[in-house]
């Protein structure tokens, strides 16, 4: 069926017009009752934060998202923009994406008035009905609102004719979900004007006043730590948004390592790539740690981009490795982990009491992480007869640098090593083997119950 193109064919179709928000409502309803998923890609929120956030859609609720960094506050603003219609007719050639039904703006309703019903429809889709900026100290009322432009003015306009204003960003997402990243960091000056925006409905740019009846569903974001300390939303502002939404980290290793599977980089297949379970534990446990260290400024937070891209940093690792010894497979190893340092130290800020540098703070992370997860897959005394070995006087040798097959023969000749490999299902590939042999070694000597001894590059186990 061809789509309507003037107002006419519009009206004749008995297309209906709705509110950004009431439209929102209506295709949440529909999603609900079909039981589709709401905000695909968001991952842990399905308990906490989304049931608020279908709450404030249902009530017409504008939304502020207070949470630390890297807690996906801005994914799930653009994410809203899924419960907007596939697309929308709009005037054609209109900035401010006006109702053809009830147009807003000064030349949108002059063509009506001229040409009436035959003047043009264009069709918006939903991705074109999104807006967003970032709150700095120097944004100002032009930015968002508008301002006088004066190339319009030197082509012949009255500075008292609406039409020589520039409209800024708010205007042109009308009918739509404008994002407010960082809301405290913007000056109460603008926060006003933002204000008469979302209730008053009250323009004003330079003397002009104009009354500019938007249509925009307004989601802000805040970190709690600027809410208090940098900056601060004003009262009546904060007042105006219906629902505050308090975000938060994912609370399971399991959704992190969902989201740092989802969200890193992919292998570019060139080389198989395995990441064994335990892998995946270790580095998801790391930040978990890291948000409860006391060595580690928690007002700022540790975000899931620390888990990200140490999780790539980790493979990186494992890739070189693999390469250089010609293998095949890529599959990082515990002796991998120190390269999640450079990836880790830019991410987190240190208490400023005490003396610990970043190094030494990743590492008891890192030792935390691997003894937390190794107590998850074993008992110690599951271990007996290894440890009988190395009290015989055996020791292991293990580098990053080793090959693959190496660990693989120990781990068949040992007793005890090759049982243990196989609990963690790293058994058949030689670099899963390796893999799993380092993690087992690891997990003892932090354990207290293996000794070890580091040189350049290698370490050695022993009793």
């Amino acid at each position: 069926m061809t789509r309507p193109s003037t107002i006419g064919e519009l009206r004749q179709s008995e297309y209906e017009v709705l509110p950004v928000k009431d439209e929102m409502r209506k295709n949440l309803l529909e999603r609900l009752e079909r039981d589709e998923p709401l905000f695909p890609g968001i991952v842990g929120y399905e308990d906490t934060v989304l049931p608020q956030i279908e709450n404030a859609v249902l009530s017409g609720q504008d939304v502020i998202l207070l949470g630390e960094r890297g807690q996906a506050k801005t994914r799930l603003a653009r994410a809203l923009t899924g419960l907007l219609d596939e697309e929308i007719p709009v005037v054609a050639g209109c900035e401010i994406n006006d109702d053809p039904y009830a147009p807003i703006c000064a030349s949108c309703r002059a063509a009506i008035a001229d040409k009436g019903d035959a003047v043009e429809i264009a069709w918006l889709p939903r991705d074109r009905r999104y807006g967003e900026k970032l709150a700095t100290p120097d944004t100002t009322i032009a930015d968002l609102i508008g301002e006088v432009d004066p190339i319009k003015v030197a082509e012949g306009r009255y500075l008292a004719d609406e039409e020589v204003i520039h409209f800024g960003l708010i205007p042109r997402t009308n009918r739509g979900v404008f994002c407010i990243n960082e809301l405290p960091d913007l000056a109460e000056r603008i926060q006003v004007g933002l204000l008469n925006i979302m209730e008053e409905r009250d323009v004003q740019i330079r003397g002009f006043k104009v009354r500019l009846p938007l249509d925009v569903f307004v989601v802000a974001s805040a970190n709690p730590e600027d809410y208090t300390n940098r900056g601060r939303i004003i009262t009546p502002l904060k007042d105006r948004c219906g629902s505050e939404i308090r975000t938060h980290y994912p609370l399971t290793i399991e959704h992190e390592i969902e989201i740092m599977e989802a969200e890193s980089r992919p292998p570019d297949g060139t080389y198989e790539t395995i990441v064994p379970e335990f892998i995946k534990e270790i580095i998801a446990e790391i930040t978990h740690l890291a948000r409860k260290s006391p060595d580690i400024s928690q007002r700022s937070g540790v975000s899931v981009r620390v888990s990200i891209a140490n999780y790539e940093n980790v493979v990186s690792n494992a890739l070189k490795r693999t390469v250089r010894l010609h293998e095949s497979t890529v599959v990082p190893r515990v002796s991998d982990l120190p390269a999640i340092i450079a990836s880790t130290a830019g991410k987190i800020e240190l208490e400023t009491l005490g003396d610990a540098s970043e190094e030494k703070v990743i590492d008891k992370l890192v030792q935390g992480a691997v003894v937390n997860v190794f107590n998850r897959y074993f008992l110690v005394q599951e271990f007996d007869d290894l440890l009988r070995s190395f009290e015989n006087g055996m020791t292991l040798d293990v580098s990053d640098r080793m090959p693959s097959m190496e660990y693989a023969q120990q781990a068949y000749r040992i007793n005890g090593l090759k049982s243990a490999v196989a609990k963690l299902g790293a058994q058949g590939n030689p670099a899963l083997i390796a893999s799993g042999v380092e993690f087992i070694l690891e997990g003892l000597h932090l354990n207290r119950k293996l000794n070890k001894d580091r040189s350049e590059g290698q370490a050695r186990y022993r009793r």
